[in-house]
């Protein structure tokens, strides 16, 4: 879709303005957040889609090479790959299936549990994770389109709707050393 600049007028204040005029004063304030933050995903995917084309990787297959890269050894169970992208099942396998058809990842037996599959990083897949990262820094990370104090707020107040919504809980304190 080819963006035409900015509109003479917000369309979601819009939307709320009707909820109100049509009696969903009680609805027209979630309304307007929902579809605000809906916005916000639309806009925010499409710069971070614009930094990853270049290097061939949708978000979902960049947060997999992302997660890898992170652990000490290029390597982790599917099962708590899936467990930290928050994501289906077969939503990750579907991922992992691209990034091992184009070499970036490979499935290996866990070597403690037989009904468990390691996925490994391979070196291209390391040195691919580092060049989009590095891309996403500068292009989109680094400049996301608010102040630094704004940014701290609003993912304060995001994870507070994500803890309610279940998706966390606070850490537990660690216990005094003996």
């Amino acid at each position: 879709m080819a963006r035409r600049g900015a509109l003479p007028v917000d369309p979601i204040a819009e939307a709320k303005r009707q909820w109100l005029m049509h009696g969903w004063t009680d609805a027209a304030p979630g309304m307007s957040v929902v579809t605000s933050i809906i916005r916000a995903q639309q806009i925010l995917l499409a710069r971070i889609d614009r930094a990853l084309k270049p290097f061939g990787l949708s978000f979902a297959r960049y947060e997999m090479l992302r997660l890898l890269a992170f652990t000490r050894e290029g390597r982790m169970p599917m099962a708590s790959a899936i467990a930290r992208l928050q994501v289906h099942p077969t939503s990750v396998t579907n991922t992992v299936d691209r990034l091992v058809r184009d070499g970036f990842v490979t499935r290996e037996p866990h070597p403690d549990d037989g009904r468990a599959t390691l996925l490994t990083l391979t070196d291209a897949g390391r040195d691919l994770a580092e060049r989009a990262t590095a891309a996403l820094n500068d292009e989109v990370f680094t400049r996301p389109g608010l102040s630094g104090e704004d940014t701290d707020e609003l993912v304060s107040i995001i994870a507070r709707l994500r803890k309610d919504a279940g998706d966390f809980e606070d850490p537990r304190p660690m216990p005094d050393p003996l």
